[in-house]
């Protein structure tokens, strides 16, 4: 099994924090997003991964070496893809060329995803999907009385189904998507000026390829702050209390759930719940709930709530909602 994780889009709904690293590598409970994605995704295949290919976009050195461990950290290899012009997700797939073979997951990394099924990877194709409230914001699918989809509808006007996609799907053979998505750019069939997954998927289902449904638990958006400080609240509410044995608390109070990591000090605070706190952070006579806070971090006199900061961060006597990128001073 192969899986290819698209990730070059530059994550504009999350900036700031998206100005110095890609957001599949912000953290949600310590552990960056794509990396968790990963591990979720191995849970439920049957069968080994035995490659992750990520796509990306000029990220730079470093970036792609933090990639390359988080796949060897699985036990499995990386590989990493360029999309070097935004054009859409089926161009991105089709980035990945190389390792369209076989059996394939493709997982768009600003998901995260509870489930308690195991991958039935003799069907044709599976589309992980979530039945929600609001499916005219969706792309959805309607079914036939056997359970197989019979249409891909984006963002329907009027109510045809509530069983959004999530942006994972399995093929059994990865060369047919290949040759679809090959067939897109090479007679430059565009939806929205780019090349769609969707329009591959409709080829393939045209062509009797029957796709079934996988429905997962809970779907976990990252797509812009507030989101991704509620997957955050929903991670820690599933693993429960994450505090390093190489961090300290004085005179403070942890409201369970909260993660704080190796190297942090805090300090006459009250700290949760739903915080994560990174490495080598230092928090003093401040309250905080509900956010997350990242790596070498100063926080002083502070009181606030559903809030991202970013890494080397000094904040003196903030209050609220905050999002702040790495580096800033705050006072």
């Amino acid at each position: 099994m192969k899986l290819i994780i698209p990730m070059a889009g530059m994550g504009k709904r999350m900036r700031p924090h998206t100005l110095t690293i890609p957001k599949p590598l912000i953290p949600i409970a310590g552990i960056p997003i794509v990396q968790r994605l990963a591990e979720e995704i191995t849970k439920v295949s049957k069968s080994k991964i035995e490659e992750i290919g990520f796509i990306i976009g000029d990220f730079g050195k470093d970036v792609e070496e933090k990639l390359i461990k988080i796949a060897e950290n699985l036990g499995t290899k990386g590989v990493i893809y360029y999309q070097k012009e935004a054009l859409g997700t089926g161009h991105a797939i089709y980035c990945a060329e190389p390792s369209l073979k076989g059996k394939v997951i493709v997982a768009f990394a600003d998901t995260l995803f509870k489930a308690d099924f195991n991958l039935d990877e003799e069907t044709s194709s599976v589309i992980w999907t979530k039945n929600v409230e609001n499916p005219e914001t969706f792309g959805v699918v309607k079914k036939d009385v056997n359970g197989y989809i019979t249409d891909f509808i984006e963002k329907p006007k009027q109510f045809v189904s509530d069983e959004a996609i999530i942006g994972i799907y399995y093929f059994k053979e990865g060369e047919t998507l290949k040759e679809e998505l090959k067939y897109l750019i090479d007679n430059n069939i565009r939806g929205n000026n780019e090349y769609q997954l969707t329009d591959a998927l409709e080829n393939m289902k045209n062509k009797n390829i029957k796709f079934k449904t996988a429905a997962v638990t809970e779907w976990l958006d990252c797509g812009n702050k507030d989101a991704t400080v509620h997957t955050n609240k929903r991670i820690l509410h599933h693993l429960g209390n994450k505090i390093s044995a190489e961090s300290e608390q004085n005179y403070s109070v942890i409201i369970e759930p909260c993660f704080i990591g190796k190297g942090t000090i805090i300090n006459n605070s009250v700290i949760g719940p739903y915080v994560s706190v990174g490495k080598n952070t230092l928090i003093k006579n401040s309250v905080i709930s509900n956010s997350i806070i990242q790596n070498n971090c100063e926080i002083t006199e502070s009181v606030f709530s559903n809030s991202i900061i970013g890494n080397n961060v000094k904040i003196n006597k903030p209050k609220d909602d905050l999002s702040i990128g790495d580096y800033n001073v705050i006072k």
